[in-house]
């Protein structure tokens, strides 16, 4: 049985195919430049690559080529479409609605359409793709939303309001959502699987550190809090973001450099964060080399970074009375010794430290990292939202 894994985005249509019987990736890709040309990038699992360009002016000529790459030639896997028994699609928004993963309808479509205001860059083009979907494969074949807001809907009200007039809440759902929710419940359930600790009475926080990042506090099992709030843009400084500021400062800005709403939704979104701190860059690797030779500026966003976190740090475990875990995941996370040991360090107070010869030595891999003597475990877990995606796909649509 294979499920095929669909992350539509507005130009771009990423895909895995998973064989559920041992969980492996037979193909990965991604159609780019929908609407704008179109490109296909495709890898199978014994390594043979495809490499073209196509002409995708909708989402549904992409599926067209992704089937035809999947099925013919030297990307081929399978013989046929109808060897793909689900699919499963990544969705970021499912507003206050969509609590669990959920088998797609015409209304689901039509909801994650309604949504569109809480996610405007994601929504309309997942919601695209699924009809794209339906017509290239037909209503036969089951397809599955996968929301990235649905595992922090265990938060309490205590943590997800705004302290705004509660109309706002009753007429716009204006709330704390927080995302990256697939990358949190996979390196959560993860844990517990390699650590062996029991998911009762436990107490640990999640670090999503990539572009896009976020922290999420987990107590027995589910999430009371997380660091993104009402968009993916709260939280700390990321890698175009600029993560939680003085609302004051936007309306002054606005003001001051006479910019409308979309503007200052841009600057904050895609100018700010690692790349309008540093002027270097957003990538991660690039501000540590340009440390490494002096760059003030770099060393400065390196040292915002890792101070933010730690506050979220400290003020999750006040939240949740302690702290068992810190598990460190995403491209950041998982490969930057160097964040993870400037978040790690002089957090020893709060039994917070990390060994300095297992941290270097672990980047991409499963492990501890945490030194003998630290009252916290700090883990290395590299997340495949791709996988719990197909898991949830083949759970919800009864597949053998």
């Amino acid at each position: 049985m294979k499920v095929l894994v669909i992350n539509a985005g507005s130009s771009s249509l990423k895909y895995q195919l998973i064989d559920m019987t041992d969980e492996s990736v037979l193909a990965k890709g991604n159609c780019e430049r929908i609407g704008a040309g179109g490109h296909i990038g495709h890898k199978t699992a014994d390594g043979r690559k495809i490499d073209r360009d196509v002409d995708f002016p909708t989402h549904k000529e992409a599926f067209l080529e992704l089937v035809k790459t999947l099925t013919e030639g030297e990307g081929k896997v399978i013989d046929t479409v109808k060897e793909i028994s689900a699919v499963g699609h990544r969705v970021l928004h499912g507003s206050e609605k969509y609590k669990t993963s959920t088998l797609i309808t015409d209304q689901v479509i039509d909801d994650i359409f309604s949504f569109s205001e809480l996610g405007p860059l994601h929504n309309p083009p997942q919601a695209t793709a699924m009809k794209a979907c339906q017509e290239v494969f037909g209503k036969e074949t089951p397809m599955v939303a996968i929301f990235d807001t649905s595992f922090h809907q265990t938060m309490p009200p205590k943590a997800y309001m705004f302290g705004v007039p509660y109309e706002y809440y009753e007429k716009y759902s204006i709330r704390r959502y927080g995302f990256h929710g697939t990358s949190h419940r996979f390196v959560s359930k993860r844990y517990f699987e390699v650590s062996g600790s029991p998911v009762k009475g436990s107490r640990i926080i999640t670090c999503h550190l990539g572009n896009g990042s976020s922290l999420a506090a987990i107590q027995d099992g589910a999430v009371v809090d997380t660091s993104m709030g009402f968009t993916p843009l709260d939280g700390f400084i990321m890698g175009t973001r600029s993560g939680g500021i003085d609302p004051s400062v936007v309306t002054y800005l606005m003001n001051k450099e006479h910019l409308t709403p979309d503007q200052m939704s841009d600057l904050m979104n895609k100018k700010s964060g690692f790349l309008g701190l540093s002027g270097i860059s957003s990538d991660m690797r690039d501000l540590s080399d340009a440390a490494d030779k002096g760059n003030e500026r770099a060393v400065l966003t390196l040292d915002m970074f890792a101070y933010q976190i730690k506050k979220f740090i400290g003020g999750y475990m006040a939240a949740m009375n302690g702290l068992d875990a810190l598990v460190f995941t995403g491209g950041i996370g998982e490969n930057s010794a160097r964040a993870r040991w400037m978040i790690c360090r002089e957090m020893e107070a709060l039994g917070i430290k990390i060994d300095d010869e297992k941290n270097p030595a672990c980047s991409g891999k499963e492990a501890e990292v945490s030194a003998p003597d630290s009252k916290v475990k700090i883990w290395v877990l590299p997340t495949n939202e791709e996988l719990l995606i197909a898991r949830d796909t083949k759970e919800l649509v009864g597949l053998k």
